[in-house]
């Protein structure tokens, strides 16, 4: 799920029953009220399921400044308390788009300035002891398509600008790889700063031609960008082999971006996704 509310999405009754259909045992919340944002019902309805939340989504703008800071934080702290409340321990925290991931429309300059590079790691360091202090979550910050963290300089960048103590990274390594990065690398190089992990993968011809034209994301996915493992890239085998080599116990969530698509297609995928990474020794 993309949106909060899209009729080309399926309801959330049917993604919680085909999640635990296909055998997973942990989803995240997503966009702000596509799920019920009552804890006794969201609970309920997870737990009879056979599922548990391990994460809440939230979107920012940090690099803008301390102006955006208590708008930032109002939407912040309703996703961490739901999250918290069901009994989440991480909060995945995506920078804002320079364009418009829908229209193409450029929304902002695509390069930092130095002063807007402080802000986002001076704001996003407070966020991550904010929202560990005040709800007990660890925040880990997701490289996105069409953001300014996307590829191996900005993150590295960031990464090395940022307290390991507040600030950790969800390495998703569909997007990692879209902007051209090496997640095994990045595993092998700053491990400690990895916090969580979206699987992924994207197709290499339809991201040349994306890349070739200037595709904005959501176009891109439309066209089949991100594709089903094992046909695409990374080779997930080594990447959960640089993973399961960290001293670390990490959750990685299985994603497919699939929008639009028939509400039928994401379910086989799902089942086949999951037999393959048992496969790899999950």
């Amino acid at each position: 799920m993309w949106f909060p509310d899209d009729p080309r999405q399926v309801p959330w009754q049917r993604f919680l029953d085909e999640v635990s259909g296909a055998g997973y045992g942990w989803i995240e919340l997503g966009p702000y009220g596509y799920l019920p944002t009552d804890p006794a019902v969201l609970g309920e309805e997870t737990a009879r399921r056979g599922l548990r939340v391990s994460a809440g989504t939230v979107f920012t703008g940090l690099h803008r400044g301390p102006g955006v800071w208590e708008r930032t934080w109002a939407h912040v702290a309703e996703n961490a308390a739901l999250a918290q409340a069901v009994g989440a321990g991480h909060l995945v925290v995506i920078p804002a788009f320079w364009r418009d991931d829908r229209t193409g429309e450029v929304l902002e300059d695509r390069t930092l300035t130095g002063e807007q590079w402080r802000d986002l790691t001076r704001l996003t360091e407070r966020l991550g002891r904010e929202v560990r202090e005040r709800y007990g979550l660890r925040i880990v910050v997701h490289p996105h398509a069409d953001t300014h963290l996307d590829g191996e300089e900005s993150v590295t960048r960031f990464l090395d600008a940022t307290d390991p103590e507040a600030v950790a990274l969800c390495l998703d390594t569909g997007h990692y790889a879209y902007a051209g990065g090496d997640s095994v690398k990045l595993i092998e190089t700053y491990g400690e700063r990895i916090g969580y992990l979206h699987l992924k993968q994207v197709d290499p011809r339809v991201l040349a031609d994306v890349v070739a034209e200037g595709l904005p994301f959501g176009p891109a996915v439309a066209r089949g960008v991100m594709c089903e493992p094992p046909s695409g890239v990374p080779a997930l085998e080594p990447v959960l082999a640089a993973a399961s080599a960290l001293d670390a116990d990490l959750f990685a969530i299985v994603e497919q971006d699939m929008y639009p698509c028939e509400p039928d297609a994401p379910y086989p995928i799902a089942l086949r996704t999951r037999r393959f990474l048992r496969s790899c020794g999950v």
